[in-house]
C-alpha cells in the first residue's frame, strides 16, 4: 500500500487533530502517526499508522516515505527533550524531508518560561539534522487564560505589567494547515505566532470580565506566594516552574513584540481574546 507522503502527528490532539481536519477539508491525503490506532480520526484520505516519539524500527517503519512531517511538541515531562530527539532521529533515518516543527515563542536555552527552552533544543536538534525545517512559534494559548482565573475571581500570578501576545489554538492550526498544503514555500522560515494584540493580565481580566460577565481581577503574586499558591496541586518541581514561569516570562517581556504572521500566511487576521471569548461564550 502506498501510504501519503505527508504525515501529522498529534491528530489525537487538540492542534494535531484541528490541523489533520482542515487538511482534509482541503482534500489532502495524509498519514495520521498515532499511539493507538483505535483513537486515530476517521478522516477523509487519512490512514492511521502506529508509531511514538521514539528511534524504533516501528516508528522509522510508520515515517518511511514521508517527504513532509508536521511534529507536535510531546506531552510535558522531563522525557520530552529526549523523546523529541530520538524522534527527529527516526525521521532522519526513515529519509523524511522536511519537518515542520510546533515550536514556541522566542524559545531560547535561557528563556524565562523554562518549556521554552526544551523547544530551543528540539529546533537544534532539527537543525543538525540536516532535514529541511520550518519552526511555527506559538505564544500563549488564548484559550488557557480563562481556564487559569481561580473559583475565586482571581487571575493570579507573579507577571507585574507585563505583556503577552496570546494566540489562538485555532489560529495556529489555521497557520501550519496552509504551511503543510504547500511546504516547499516555507523551508528554513521561523515564524513568530501571536494575537493581533498583547495584553496585560490586568487587561485580560477585565476582558473576561466584559465579555463573560463574571468579575474577574488580576493579582500580581510574588514569586514566592506563586510556589506557595500551587501547592494546591501535587506536582513535581519542575512542573511548578513551568507554572511559575509562565507569570514571570510575561514580567520579563519576552511574549511580545505582536506578530502579523497569521494573516500573512493564511490571509485571514488572528483573533484577539475578545473575539475568542465572545465565540465561545
Amino acid at each position: 500500500m502506498n501510504l501519503p507522503t505527508l504525515t501529522v502527528t498529534g491528530s489525537t490532539g487538540h492542534i494535531g487533530g484541528l490541523v489533520a481536519r482542515h487538511l482534509a477539508d482541503a482534500g489532502l491525503s495524509q498519514r495520521l502517526l498515532v499511539r493507538n490506532l483505535a483513537k486515530a480520526p476517521a478522516l477523509p484520505g487519512a490512514i492511521a499508522v502506529q508509531g511514538s516519539y521514539e528511534n524504533t524500527p516501528e516508528s522509522r517503519n510508520a515515517l518511511a516515505g514521508t517527504k513532509t512531517l508536521f511534529m507536535v511538541s510531546g506531552s510535558e515531562s522531563t522525557e520530552r527533550l529526549n523523546q523529541h530527539r530520538a524522534f527527529i532521529d527516526a525521521a532522519t533515518e526513515a529519509g523524511v524531508e522536511h519537518i515542520v516543527y510546533l515550536s514556541f515563542f522566542k524559545a531560547a536555552p535561557d528563556a524565562t518560561f523554562t518549556l521554552a527552552r526544551d523547544h530551543w533544543a528540539t529546533e537544534q536538534h532539527i537543525i543538525k539534522s540536516g532535514i529541511a525545517y520550518t519552526f511555527l512559534r506559538d505564544n500563549f494559548y488564548t484559550d488557557f487564560f480563562s481556564q487559569m482565573v481561580g473559583d475565586d475571581g482571581v487571575l493570579r500570578g507573579p507577571a507585574a505589567d507585563g505583556r503577552v501576545a496570546c494566540v489562538t489554538r485555532a489560529d495556529v492550526a489555521r497557520v501550519a494547515a496552509t504551511v503543510l498544503q504547500n511546504p516547499a514555500e516555507h523551508i528554513g522560515q521561523t515564524y513568530d505566532l501571536t494575537g493581533p494584540e498583547a495584553l496585560t493580565l490586568d487587561e485580560i481580566a477585565q476582558t473576561i470580565t466584559e465579555v463573560t460577565g463574571r468579575a474577574v481581577s488580576f493579582h500580581n503574586e510574588t514569586i514566592e506566594e506563586a510556589y506557595k499558591s500551587r501547592l494546591a496541586w501535587k506536582a513535581p518541581q519542575w512542573q511548578y516552574d513551568a507554572w511559575v514561569s509562565t507569570y514571570t516570562a510575561i514580567a520579563a517581556g519576552e511574549l511580545i513584540p505582536v506578530s502579523d504572521a497569521v494573516e500573512r500566511i493564511t490571509g485571514t487576521p488572528a483573533e484577539s481574546l475578545r473575539t475568542f471569548l465572545t465565540s465561545t461564550d
